[in-house]
């Protein structure tokens, strides 16, 4: 594990920038305040009083090179004129003149020396700065809701089709108390839990038959609607990545502790890799340390990865079924697009529209909820969940029957440039500068645990569970399982 004096491995080709210093040296009570509101702690003070410290010392360093390379242009001529004179020197003069030449001689090796602690203090100051710079997290919008935890978050609207009502009970909806998935995949024999156990542990599973097929018909369903209909480009890529991209999506170094580690420099290799959480790590690394041209902006891809969390924290939440596992597919979403707030705000609604549509088109009540300051993590400005309704959760009745509640399947964040910045991911403006890219992702469809309310909301008396039809074409035509 990196702890303090954290730094980037040597071989790392990102320039990191972190974030924009400029602003927190105008406005440090800016990300004092956006750190509080998102319950990080960082010493704003001390990452001043290191980035003064640096600069002063850089200061110092360029003016000494100045001298140094002044006196290399005039020493020469001065030491020659001196050599001239001590041949006419009186024995008396002699010594006076040797010193002198004595001294311009030493005079570059005494900048160089100097030049060369500088250098030292600066190395020194460097990896706590970068440390502090690392854990300064995006400041959040200044329209999202203030809050102490998820608790705090707000419901923004509903959505939900006419044949069931949240509200209602699902004996009321549907005439049967509900089973809850758990059992539905027990009994139709979808995953097995045991064997999965017997190979990798608790919170994996195996899905076996039909549960296979319906978890790959969510998954191409996912895929070819964000790219077939919405104009995403289809796009693979690793899921095991050097460590540089995971400190510049952000997900290093707050979330290390989620992050299976595969410490290949302990086997002689060059560098370690990790496994990532989400597409989004790949899809953003792959223009990292590059220079775009504007009008190739916005980029738009997805992709479908396998996707691992240690879940490290979670002892004893969802310990069961499929809510909460170590490993699942996930058809992410990610744009990047110009340094501009309003494209970045419209984007965000865009992609939160399109998985409400996914969601409308398998007919699963949802609700938004609009994430406050201490549920954003550290690198979003903004984030939206949509929560798919779940009978099997919730509170449960005298009879031992749940009452349902909502449960996240669907995350869409708004970064600005945080990510790019680290990800030095930049586009040439129409001054000919470069500007850095803001960036956005967004889930469209993750399994398992989007298969909990298709699996629980379709279930019939009978104990089968209807197919929804837009993913029937995908399961060979069937209409229904077991």
């Amino acid at each position: 594990m990196i702890a303090e004096g954290y730094l980037l491995p040597a071989h790392s080709g990102y320039h990191l920038p972190m974030i924009d210093l400029k602003q927190l040296r105008e406005n440090p009570d800016r990300f004092r305040k956006g750190a509080k509101a998102k319950k990080i702690e960082v010493d704003i003070d001390a990452l001043l009083a290191l980035d003064s410290r640096k600069r002063a010392l850089m200061a110092e360093q360029e003016s000494k090179r100045a001298e140094q390379n002044k006196i290399s242009k005039e020493i020469g001529p001065q030491i020659g004129k001196l050599k001239g004179s001590l041949k006419k020197a009186s024995d008396t003069e002699r010594p006076g003149v040797e010193a002198e030449i004595k001294t311009l001689e030493e005079k570059p090796s005494r900048l160089k020396t100097e030049i060369q602690g500088l250098d030292q203090q600066i190395a020194e100051i460097d990896p706590r700065l970068n440390e502090l710079l690392l854990k300064v997290p995006l400041p959040p919008d200044p329209d999202v809701p203030a809050g102490e935890s998820e608790a705090d978050n707000v419901e923004l609207r509903t959505w939900n089709p006419d044949w069931f009502d949240p509200k209602k009970s699902f004996r009321e909806n549907k005439g049967f108390d509900p089973k809850s998935h758990i059992d539905l995949i027990r009994d139709l024999k979808l995953v097995d839990f045991e064997r999965a156990v017997k190979i990798a542990g608790a919170r994996h599973y195996v899905f076996t038959g039909d549960g296979m097929r319906l978890q790959q018909a969510v998954l191409r369903f996912a895929f070819d609607f964000v790219t077939n209909e919405h104009g995403f480009t289809p796009m693979s890529v690793p899921v095991i990545v050097r460590e540089e991209c995971m400190v510049g999506t952000g997900f290093f170094p707050t979330g290390r502790d989620q992050a299976y580690h595969i410490a290949e420099t302990a086997r002689g290799a060059g560098h370690d890799l990790f496994l990532t959480g989400t597409g989004e790590v790949g899809l953003m690394g792959l223009h990292a340390d590059e220079i775009l041209d504007a009008d190739q902006l916005p980029l738009q891809y997805a992709t479908v990865s396998t996707c691992f969390r240690r879940e490290a924290g979670a002892a004893g939440k969802d310990t069961a079924g499929l809510y909460r596992v170590h490993q699942f597919d996930k058809v992410e979403q990610v744009v990047i697009c110009k340094a501009d707030e309003a494209e970045s705000r419209a984007w965000h609604q865009k992609m939160i529209g399109i998985v409400e549509e996914l969601m409308q088109k398998l007919e699963l009540p949802y609700r938004l909820l609009q994430c406050c300051t201490a549920d954003l993590g550290p690198k979003n400005a903004d984030m939206i969940d949509i929560e798919g309704w779940m009978p099997s959760r919730g509170e449960v009745d005298a009879d031992g029957i749940s009452q349902g509640a909502y449960g996240e399947t669907h995350s869409a964040s708004r970064l600005y440039d945080y990510q790019c910045r680290r990800l030095n991911l930049r586009y040439r403006g129409e001054n000919g500068k470069t500007v850095f890219c803001h960036s956005l992702n967004n889930t469209v469809a993750a399994t398992p645990r989007i298969l909990i309310p298709i699996l629980e909301m379709y279930q019939n008396e009978d104990g089968s569970v209807t197919v929804p039809e837009v993913l029937r074409a995908y399961m060979g035509g069937r209409e229904s399982i077991g």
